[in-house]
């Protein structure tokens, strides 16, 4: 078999507002388990949006952009569902970021041969492909922009807001989640951005420039996601999965109080996870253990133990066709870096 036998069927990005799964999510309320837990998170998501005062951050960990969702996470940002994100450098840049160029991820096989498919430079995330000469190419953008730019230390906002610029004018595939962020001044923060394909590329810019280069500075990150905390004050979460995006958005109630700021628990908090609470992490702990660490309001709070694909869009297409997000402001909280 041929590279191109491998690389044929592209995954197909599911559109929340082509059905409406209301009627599914309300059956699902006088049910049990993982069905009653995902009709609550969708009711929990629904107060954040009738709240006024509630600024909503939506964390991504994990694969699910390549896998399904991507047009998910644009349309929260299109329909003003969300006011800031905290994601993994993997789900922005090698996901969003690469079809924005142009590029695929492919419906593959779990049970492929992975000797064979590095031999053609596919590379597999359970049964999904990518192209590792796309990836690459994705790299070379990455490069391209840094060069580009100042040379000094930037946030990753900072950076990923050039993307967006430069999606704006050069994407082939408009509506990525970075450009219609960029539209909206919805700021996206990556806190380990180098861990993707925005890491080969800054390596190479910098390899190249010796001195007088681009950096990250994940501190700055911290800083400025702070920061949309104290002015925001009511806040609420939506985490797909966990790790550093997790802890990082609620880390921020804490990093408040170190710089002698009062300011709420996040009021609000979704996650849908497979992790295990067992092993003591959870993906940096459950909600109600994040309490504990003056975190997470206890009264508005959902863990969802499912894997996001099969139940994110029928919580996000229930919510949408609610409507309550009709005629909610606009934080763009990307403004107040200006």
């Amino acid at each position: 078999m041929k590279k191109k036998d491998f690389l044929k069927d592209t995954i197909k990005h599911i559109d929340i507002t082509s059905f409406d799964s209301t009627p599914i999510i309300n059956g699902m309320r006088g049910m049990s388990f993982t069905a009653r837990d995902t009709a609550r998170a969708a009711e929990i998501y629904d107060l954040m949006l009738k709240d006024k005062d509630c600024s909503i951050i939506l964390t991504l960990a994990g694969s699910t952009s390549a896998g399904g969702c991507m047009k998910i996470y644009s349309d929260m940002v299109k329909y003003n569902m969300v006011d800031a994100i905290v994601a993994t450098g993997a789900s922005i840049v090698d996901m969003d970021f690469l079809e924005a160029l142009g590029f695929s991820h492919y419906r593959g096989n779990s049970g492929a041969d992975d000797a064979q498919l590095r031999e053609l430079y596919i590379d597999r995330i359970y049964d999904t492909y990518i192209d590792e000469e796309e990836l690459q190419a994705c790299d070379n953008t990455i490069k391209q922009i840094a060069d580009g730019l100042e040379p000094r230390p930037w946030s990753s906002r900072e950076f990923i807001q050039e993307m967006g610029k430069y999606c704006k004018n050069n994407a082939k595939k408009k509506g990525s989640l970075i450009e219609t962020a960029y539209e909206h001044n919805v700021p996206i923060f990556c806190p380990a951005f180098s861990d993707s394909s925005a890491g080969f590329g800054l390596v190479k810019h910098q390899y190249e420039r010796k001195r007088g280069y681009v950096s990250i500075d994940s501190v700055k990150d911290f800083l400025e996601l702070t920061e949309i905390k104290m002015n925001a004050g009511t806040t609420g979460l939506f985490m797909i999965g966990g790790g550093v995006p997790k802890n990082f958005a609620q880390d921020t109630v804490v990093c408040a109080e170190v710089l002698g700021k009062e300011v709420p628990m996040h009021k609000y908090a979704v996650q849908i996870t497979v992790a295990d609470a067992r092993d003591g992490a959870c993906s940096s702990s459950t909600l109600r253990e994040a309490q504990s660490w003056g975190k997470v309001d206890g009264s508005h709070e959902q863990m969802v133990y499912a894997e996001a694909t099969s139940v994110l869009p029928l919580i996000m297409s229930a919510v949408y066709h609610g409507g309550s997000w009709k005629g909610r402001k606009r934080h763009e909280w990307g403004k107040i870096y200006k």
